[in-house]
């Protein structure tokens, strides 16, 4: 196991403000695995902006610029996490959910270690997978 120390003593980071939070669930039970990178930007961006009950509100357009997302790209990301249950909506309010007990796969989407290699290329959320499941299977 890795010894672990804080590397830089002033600049250790500290609850100010607001607080939004990932569980450590989120990263171990696949759910990150599950999302397209467009699901994760969003997913981070309700994260941030939500309240402690992890309600939020931002109009489809300032979350389309402040993620330079298209409108479809935004429909597609908002639905893609209704359908995998971690975020509810009314139209006007967005609730960030707690975690279901696992990850809701679409058809289309696999975990990173069944991918083939031009996916397997592409973007940090893979890249991250990739050392995490080396991490647990060894390399």
């Amino acid at each position: 196991m890795i010894k672990k120390k804080v590397l830089n003593p002033n600049r250790v980071r500290h609850i100010e403000g607001g607080f939004g939070f990932i569980p450590h669930r989120f990263l171990t039970d696949d759910f990150l695995a599950s999302l397209v990178s467009e699901e994760i930007l969003l997913y981070f961006l309700l994260i941030l902006a939500s309240d402690r009950h992890g309600l939020s509100f931002y109009s489809y357009d300032a979350i389309c610029s402040l993620l330079q997302l298209s409108m479809d790209e935004y429909i597609a990301a908002r639905d893609g996490l209704l359908k995998k249950d971690l975020i509810a909506f009314d139209g006007t309010l967005y609730q960030v959910l707690a975690l279901p007990p696992k990850p809701i796969w679409e058809t289309t989407s696999r975990p990173f270690y069944h991918s083939n290699e031009k996916e397997r290329n592409s973007g940090v959320r893979r890249l991250i997978q990739r050392s995490l499941w080396e991490i647990q299977n060894g390399p």
